[in-house]
């Protein structure tokens, strides 16, 4: 088994899962239930965590089917440049569908431009995950192909894909990688500084500070986790075979950040943490959560500080 076994098990999730998030979405605001509303909220946040390794995994396979001849280049970077726009727009549809599950647990409600933000945002992923997938199927699916025939192996007339554009930038503009690691840095500081804050308080420390004080800061989280994963997928485009599609420990890295994520999600969500008053012990669960979400994120700067070193020294 390889990642491109696991691209196959994944691509079907950021299509089918926009079907079952924009249903449910949909009965949520002709019903007029918060519930579900908050549901498909979470739906859109998880299938936004998931199309990341879904298209890490996709740039895995890409390489993989460039070893064979009969395989069409002009289908393979029409499906990447297709991919590549939906995973932005995934992305901004998860940040949207976060940031209205944080204001529910503000206001007791959605406001209703963040519900029409993340319906429009929802319908455009859609539509661009739909023509992604099938995209990438007309790659060695005959049957579902139109249009004139490519030949196989041919790179004459094959558009450049928007992120080979890219990563060519990031390596040949001097100042490229080292602005992109200063941001890269910035947004860390951001999410782990707040990560630790909320985690601390809920472990006991603290205890004069209210939960629904620190909750407050979680939108800074939000926004150095977004600066991350903006300029983490920059480094990705930059250099895809040189520290991560070959190395396991950047794949222990996405694994970390999946888990970091649901688990961060618990503190938007969740009702035990919202009750903790000043002076109040936090539930047993909040602990758990909290002693979870600190070792997650140090395994994630762990990983992403050793990419250079394991995986390829030995």
């Amino acid at each position: 088994m390889n990642w491109t076994h696991v691209h196959l098990l994944l691509n079907h999730f950021p299509t089918v899962g926009m079907i079952v998030g924009l249903g449910l979405f949909v009965t949520a605001i002709l019903a007029k239930s918060n519930d579900l509303k908050r549901a498909s909220l979470a739906v859109f946040f998880f299938i936004a965590l998931l199309s990341i390794p879904t298209f890490v995994t996709g740039t895995a396979a890409e390489l993989a089917l460039s070893k064979n001849p009969g395989v069409s280049v002009s289908r393979v970077q029409a499906h990447e440049n297709a991919a590549f726009f939906a995973l932005a727009v995934m992305e901004l549809t998860g940040a949207l569908s976060w940031f209205g599950l944080w204001q529910y647990r503000r206001l007791a409600r959605v406001p209703q431009g963040t519900v029409a933000a993340v319906l429009v945002a929802g319908l455009a992923t859609f539509g661009l995950m739909a023509q992604a997938s099938n995209l990438g199927g007309e790659i060695r699916h005959a049957e579902i192909r139109s249009g004139p025939e490519p030949v196989a192996g041919d790179t004459q007339g094959a558009e450049q894909p928007l992120t080979r554009t890219i990563g060519d930038a990031m390596v040949n503009l001097k100042w490229g990688w080292p602005a992109s690691e200063t941001i890269h840095f910035i947004g860390l500081s951001l999410l782990f500084g707040v990560v630790v804050l909320v985690d601390l308080r809920m472990l006991g420390f603290m205890p004069g500070i209210p939960y629904s004080t620190l909750h407050r800061l979680l939108p800074w989280a939000m926004l150095g986790f977004g600066l991350n994963t903006l300029t983490g997928m920059l480094f990705f485009i930059g250099a895809p075979t040189d520290f991560y599609t070959t190395n396991p420990t950047f794949f222990w890295k996405l694994a970390l950040i999946l888990i970091a994520g649901a688990n961060g999600l618990y503190f938007t969500v969740f009702d035990q943490p919202w009750m903790v008053q000043a002076g109040d012990s936090p539930p047993a669960a909040a602990r758990v959560a909290a002693a979870g979400g600190i070792l997650l994120w140090l395994g994630v700067l762990f990983c992403g500080q050793m990419l250079p070193f394991l995986g390829h020294s030995f």
